[in-house]
């Protein structure tokens, strides 16, 4: 816990413009050691150019930063490491063909000869032990010779972490000699009892001395864990505190700059669709190669059908499946949906965009869209959905990987709308998006189904199931349960199904 200590890390009037935009204007952080600090704000707050500064990857402009009492201004992600500042990023870095060893150890592979380029691999395997003893209570969950792409999401998320920590360096018996542990988003892709498991660890290494800074949007997760936390908004500090002493609306308004307005009631005639409504989608009994194991489902148009489950379930197999980018081992899919199937990928860095193009581009990537086309007509198609989707941007030629998280999440569903299918299968929309961005989203869902798209929407975000859903099913190890109305569920009894 924190108390009246030095700060460990200590940012004081940190200034940053790329060009004309001015990203950081006046932020202060103060990061106690040995404590879990949260880092909170809408996307495009700042916090990412904020911790990139953290881990050498940007030069602040103005500002000074302090490490330990002493200045700290590194200049690349190596003296970041080398003075025990190390990340472990939203999206997963790890070589999924590797071992846990082999991706611990990667780019720090101990050297038996340096000269001759040979790896001491007996002591890489004891790093990599020491290292993945920190993070897992149980080692056998991330065995040193598993390759990686074997484990779970939760345990991959855990060599992410002993290699950050390895990176940091090891001193000898595997005690810390990492300072501070920048985390992006860790539980944005974990169930509620892995994300239990993480924080388990968490509050492991705060107690071995190790400070966390954590970056999230799970206001949930920062009341439960966090020992202290900071907003930004519009690149300047806006607040911070104790948050078991602060009031979730009180942090939203923070982050916001007002009061979050609440989110629309629906009337209980438009609670569902009507019993004759069109299907356009009729699943019977379908398997994939691993998952789901069994699912059937019936999807009329104007609804949104969600599905909630635990990590590892098989909800996004499920969506591949439906879409036809997987295989089905068994079972029927018919289609009654001219404009076809569109999906919206949980993957939006490695999947659902091209990071290194424009916003113009993905708007535009599909096989239905014209082979050639003027530069002039891809920018003003692009520029029309900027507009209709409020996607805050410089322009359509911006690359993607440029925007926010909430505002990449847009462009991917502009390119959905684009194309206008009938139906849309929607994986996780908020995952990693700001409070404000998810309710944008999530009301841009119930706008498409009041128009006629019939949507499928799976999301960890149990409460946003309830509130944004007509029915909700349940898919439980593989096996999807029959859907019962949305008003007859609550966050709690969803999770507790899914648990059984």
């Amino acid at each position: 816990m924190t108390g009246a200590r030095a700060p460990l890390l200590e940012v004081t009037g940190l200034a940053k413009a790329f060009g004309r935009n001015a990203v950081l204007r006046d932020v202060s952080l103060r990061v106690a050691p040995a404590s879990i600090h949260a880092l909170l704000g809408e996307n495009g707050a700042g916090k990412s150019t904020l911790t990139r500064i953290l881990l050498g990857m940007e030069r602040a402009d103005a500002g000074t930063v302090l490490l330990g009492g002493a200045r700290y201004a590194p200049a690349s992600a190596e003296g970041a490491r080398r003075a025990g500042v190390v990340l472990v990023p939203q999206e997963r870095t790890l070589c999924a063909h590797l071992t846990v060893a082999d991706n611990v150890v990667l780019g720090i592979e101990p050297a038996a000869r340096a000269r001759l380029g040979l790896r001491d691999r007996e002591k890489a395997r004891a790093v990599a032990r020491d290292a993945i003893a920190l993070v897992s209570a149980d080692p056998a969950r991330a065995p040193l010779d598993a390759p990686v792409g074997e484990l779970g999401v939760a345990d991959q998320q855990l060599v992410e972490i002993a290699r950050a920590l390895a990176q940091g360096g090891l001193r000898e018996g595997g005690r810390l000699a990492a300072r501070l542990l920048v985390l992006d988003e860790p539980t944005s892709s974990l169930g509620h009892d892995d994300a239990s498991r993480l924080f388990d660890r968490l509050r492991a290494l705060r107690n071995a001395g190790l400070a966390v800074l954590l970056v999230t949007h799970f206001l949930s997760d920062v009341r439960a864990h966090a020992d202290r936390y900071t907003v930004l908004r519009d690149g300047r500090t806006a607040g911070e505190g104790d948050p078991r002493e602060t009031e979730t609306a009180e942090i939203v308004r923070e982050m916001l700059g007002r009061a979050l307005e609440g989110g629309r009631e629906r009337a209980a005639s438009e609670a569902a669709p009507p019993d004759g409504g069109e299907v356009v989608l009729d699943a019977r009994d379908i398997s994939g190669v691993k998952r789901p194991a069994r699912a059937s489902l019936t999807l009329r148009r104007g609804e949104i059908l969600g599905v909630a489950g635990l990590v590892g379930s098989g909800r996004t197999e499920l969506l591949r499946v439906l879409a036809g980018l997987d295989p089905k081992r068994s079972g029927t899919v018919t289609l009654r949906a001219p404009r076809g199937v569109g999906l919206l990928s949980e993957d939006r860095g490695g999947e659902g965009l091209m990071l290194g193009r424009s916003i113009a581009e993905n708007v535009w990537l599909s096989p239905r869209a014209p082979l050639f086309a003027a530069p002039r007509s891809l920018l003003a198609e692009a520029t029309r959905w900027i507009e209709k989707l409020a996607i805050r941007a410089g322009g359509a030629d911006q690359r993607a990987g440029e925007l926010s998280g909430g505002n990449q999440q847009k462009v991917q569903i502009a390119r959905l709308l684009r194309e206008g299918f009938d139906v849309l299968l929607v994986d996780e929309p908020t995952r990693g998006i700001d409070v404000a961005s998810k309710a944008q989203v999530l009301s841009l869902l119930r706008d498409l189904a009041a128009e006629g798209k019939a949507i499928v929407l799976v999301s960890s975000q149990l409460d946003e199931l309830v509130t944004t859903c007509d029915r909700i099913a349940v898919l439980r190890r593989g096996t999807l349960e029959p859907p019962r109305p949305a008003s007859s569920w609550t966050g709690a009894s969803l999770l507790l199904e899914a648990s059984l």
